[in-house]
Order: C-alpha cells, then structure tokens, then sequence
C-alpha cells in the first residue's frame, strides 16, 4: 500500500480536482483505492457525489476522535465510516466536525502521529490518496507524517508558485523529524494554458528554482470548464464507462 498526500497550504490549486480524478484513473486500471478527505470543507467528499457532507453520520473526524482518546477502532467502525463511490473507489469522508480536530490536536499526546494508526490498518488499498486542507496546521501534519509520498499541485500563478519554499521546508523538517520514509514525489502544475506568456514563466521559473533538487511532472493540468462541472456533478472527468451508465 501506497499513501500519497496532494498539499499545499495555497487554496485552489487543484489539489481535489487532482486526487479525485487520479483515483478513479488507478481504480480502472484494477487498482483499489481509498481518497481520504481530510478537508472540513469536504471538496472531495461532494467531488465524489455526495453533495451534503454534514450530513454524514461517520466521518474522519469520528475516527480521529478515537484516535486521540487512544480508544481501538474495530473493524466495524471502519465498514460505518468508508463509503464507495460509483466510479470504483473508496472514501473517507469529511465534514465541518473535522475544524474540532484541529484545535483537539493542539494538546494530543503523539499529536502528529494521529492519522498514521487509521491508514496503516487499511493493508487491502494498493493507493491510499490524501486530499489535503489549504493550510500547514495540526491536520496537514498528520497527513504528512503518514504519508509515503508528497505530491505538489502548483496552480500556473505567482502567488502559489513563490508559496513553494514555505512548504518544500516543512515537509524536509517533517522527514527529518517525524517520518524519514516520507518522499517528494514531484511538482505538478496546475491550471495551465500553454499559450500564454504567464504559464510559461511559471514552468520557466519552477523549473530552475527546483528543477535540479526534485522532480517536475512533465504531464501539465491544463484550465478546463469541464473539470469544475464534473465536480459540481460529483464525478470524475474521465468518461463514463458503460458500467457506470
């Protein structure tokens, strides 16, 4: 089992957009796979068709909870909690409880390491994929401090190219500190448009501010209106395959 993170404590760079469809790609090629939302804002949990997260009765937050009160999670807390999505994979919903988390974390014993122990016990997932909330708080911690592998969605704009670094430093100090197995898997540029100027620079500029350190994905997000309806109607962007119909 694979867990990879998709963070950057930047905001709309197309870190759900990317999970979600990466997922449903690796479940068609015969991969199981688990999307963790671990967003209070539940992008990807209403990406994946369920339009009312607050709704849901049992969600990360109620496995966290547990967690930090060092009480086991059965097996049958993870059937309540996991739900199954019609495109072939498997989530971990989130909703607004997850905002408690954040502040419950602050004076947690081992506060870092809460996640970890409700991944690990998923051994049946080739790819557990962490959709990350906008921020370097208590909660990206831990997803980072589970994770194997780091992936960088940078939407094709200044802001969130210079807000690299900041990030770039608290995953090595992560690595360093909390999980040394911890890997930056590369940087993918998001929203791109190929026939500006700006695009252009942004790569220009990624690429020699990082190029020679780590990895920059060749394959480029393009800015497509159908990727935001396919997330409005709560699927994938990927065509739907006579199964699904």
């Amino acid at each position: 089992m694979k867990i990879v993170a998709f963070t950057n404590q930047k905001g709309g760079v197309g870190k759900t957009n990317t999970t979600v469809n990466l997922a449903v790609g690796l479940a068609r090629m015969g991969k199981k796979v688990l999307i963790v939302d671990t967003d209070p804002q539940g992008d990807a949990t209403k990406s994946l068709g369920f339009d009312t997260p607050d709704a849901i009765p049992h969600t990360l937050e109620t496995l966290m909870e547990k967690s930090i009160r060092d009480e086991p999670i059965t097996p049958e807390d993870y059937a309540e909690t996991i739900v199954h999505n019609a495109e072939g994979v498997d989530l971990i919903p989130s909703n607004i409880d997850l905002s408690a988390i954040e502040v419950s974390l602050v004076n947690a014993m081992n506060r870092e390491q809460t996640l970890a122990p409700i991944l690990h016990d998923q051994r049946s997932y080739d790819y557990v994929l962490l959709d990350c909330m906008p921020s370097l708080g208590m909660i990206p911690l831990n997803c980072l401090a589970a994770a194997d592998r780091v992936i960088i969605p940078v939407q094709a704009q200044y802001l969130p190219a210079k807000g690299l670094e900041q990030l770039l430093k608290t995953v090595v100090r992560v690595r360093r500190k909390i999980n040394p197995r911890l890997e930056i898997g590369g940087i993918l540029l998001t929203m791109t448009d190929p026939t500006t100027r700006l695009t252009k620079e942004i790569r220009s500029m990624i690429q020699s501010a990082y190029g020679s350190q780590l990895r920059i994905f060749s394959t480029e997000i393009p800015r497509a209106v159908r990727a935001a309806e396919a997330s409005i109607e709560g699927k994938s962007i990927l065509p739907t395959t006579r199964a699904e119909r």
